[in-house]
């Protein structure tokens, strides 16, 4: 897959690169990253390793992490998991303290989400997912702001031990924001 980097105003998502590591390590060694997503990185060797397998992610297609820039400096993580051949995709994502209650998030999701669902894309995906701990409010204020539907509440499913929502949007949705 080509590689894709999007811009905003003061945003950018581009790969993790392995310069990352150090920013990465220090980002995933945050109580809240590690209390609301399975996403686990313990010091600069596992950063290492873990950016090798989000460049494997690229290379097959099926996982699309990005590293989130606020104003060029990482902040945090959002990723676009896809099936082969399906139509439809999830996406996650995690924002470092420094980032939190800024919308950072919710901007990082509608840009991924906007290039997700455009045809022209090598992606051009009709419908996204993103499901999170149920127990996690701010999470819901993201996928909302991001024009995402709360559709169900999900029973547990390992890693994790609680309910988890499941928000969505279709390709035909228009959010103005």
């Amino acid at each position: 897959m080509t590689t894709v980097v999007l811009r905003s105003t003061d945003l950018t998502l581009r790969p993790w690169e392995q310069g990352d590591a150090g920013v990465l390590a220090a980002l995933a060694d945050d109580e809240e990253v590690r209390r609301w997503t399975s996403h686990r990185v313990a010091g600069l060797q596992d950063a290492v390793r873990w950016i090798a397998t989000q460049e494997a992610g690229w290379e097959s297609g099926k996982r699309l992490s990005f590293a989130i820039l606020m104003t060029g400096r990482v902040v945090g993580h959002i990723v676009l998991k896809q099936s082969g051949g399906e139509t439809r995709g999830e996406v996650g994502y995690w924002t470092g303290a420094s980032a939190r209650s800024l919308g950072v998030a919710s901007r990082a999701v509608e840009l991924l989400t906007t290039w997700a669902f455009d045809t022209r894309s090598e992606v051009g995906l009709s419908r996204l997912e993103l499901i999170h701990n149920a127990g996690n409010p701010a999470s819901c204020r993201v996928a909302q702001k991001a024009g995402y539907t709360l559709e169900s509440v999900l029973p547990p499913r390992a890693p994790h031990e609680a309910e988890g929502h499941l928000h969505a949007r279709e390709r035909s949705t228009v959010h103005l924001s």
